[in-house]
């Protein structure tokens, strides 16, 4: 099959097949899973102008939906983090588009960026497996081993799957602190301090085109101590909203620079048709996340994300 805008000609199969395993695995750790597809479409697709930014941000739009829903469903959304990341967020992706089409629409440029912002991603998640645990860190990994409990027993008692809900709840959230509550353990961050990041992570998020949840699910992990359990449905409805945003600057800018040549426009057939593959990856992920450990889920993202980082990093000395 040809796609056009894009000029990629591959089998439908192939990134239905992609994008459902890829999001399968990342959206139990709150991230879509665009940052592992955009490698794919650099490197095997041959996807490589500023247009791959924007289509990634479609497959973001189409996939993260099924996924949010399920979290939401099952009382495992975070509301305030959810919150703070949208507006913290959404100023830097419109930053981040202009640094795409400015300053890296050389291949070349573009995957240093690529491969210093997985490497990055990958040694916080490293970092924060290596067991330099404190007090924070030990009453999350009790919340999540009491979380697992709880759900086998469930599963015993109901025969099903499902949650009971709700399972978190927000017990303060102000412009200076957030406490929520969480299996009877309380778990707070510093609004300031979540916004200031979540405007960095927009920057690069944007420049990427992943929406910033691959990047900001590893810092509330590894540096506000919350729980895997408690971030992943509130990281990936902020990458869902800022996609969004971020989809439509992409396409109302790409007029102002058709005279370059350059590939600005997302090719939304192909960013559809990787979303397709997506929602059903995100859904079966996000059911199935409470069965996987956190530590595991962890450690598969991390040396995931250190294998393409590394990678695209060498290609520099080739």
């Amino acid at each position: 099959m040809y796609f056009p805008t894009s000029g990629v000609e591959v089998s439908p199969l192939i990134p239905l097949a992609v994008s459902f395993v890829v999001s399968f695995f990342t959206s139990m750790g709150g991230v879509s899973g665009a940052f592992l597809l955009l490698p794919f479409q650099v490197s095997v697709l041959g996807f490589t102008s500023p247009a791959v930014s924007s289509t990634n941000l479609v497959f973001n739009i189409v996939a993260i939906p099924s996924g949010v829903y399920r979290y939401i469903r099952e009382g495992r959304m975070t509301w305030p983090v959810a919150w703070v990341t949208i507006f913290g967020t959404l100023p830097g992706v419109f930053i981040g588009a202009i640094i795409r089409i400015k300053y890296l629409p050389d291949p070349k440029r573009f995957k240093l960026f690529m491969g210093c912002v997985l490497l990055y991603i990958a040694l916080r998640l490293l970092l924060d497996l290596r067991g330099k645990i404190n007090q924070e860190r030990s009453k999350a990994k009790e919340i999540e081993d009491r979380f697992r409990e709880r759900s086998r027993e469930m599963r015993k008692a109901l025969g099903t799957g499902e949650m009971q809900n709700p399972v978190i709840s927000t017990l303060r959230f102000s412009l200076t602190e957030c406490v929520y509550e969480f299996y009877g353990e309380h778990f707070s961050f510093n609004t300031v301090s979540l916004f200031a990041l979540a405007f960095a992570v927009g920057i690069v998020g944007g420049t990427y085109g992943i929406g910033g949840g691959a990047i900001i699910a590893p810092f509330l992990v590894a540096i506000f101590h919350l729980p895997i359990y408690t971030i992943a449905g509130a990281a990936l409805l902020g990458t869902f909203l800022t996609s969004i945003a971020g989809v439509i600057f992409y396409a109302m800018i790409a007029p102002l620079y058709a005279h370059t040549g350059l590939l600005i426009a997302p090719d939304w057939m192909l960013g559809a048709l990787f979303g397709a593959g997506g929602f059903l990856g995100m859904y079966c992920g996000a059911r199935l996340q409470k069965y996987f450990p956190a530590r595991l889920i962890k450690l598969v993202l991390a040396l995931t994300i250190l294998y393409l980082g590394m990678s695209y990093l060498l290609t520099l000395f080739h």
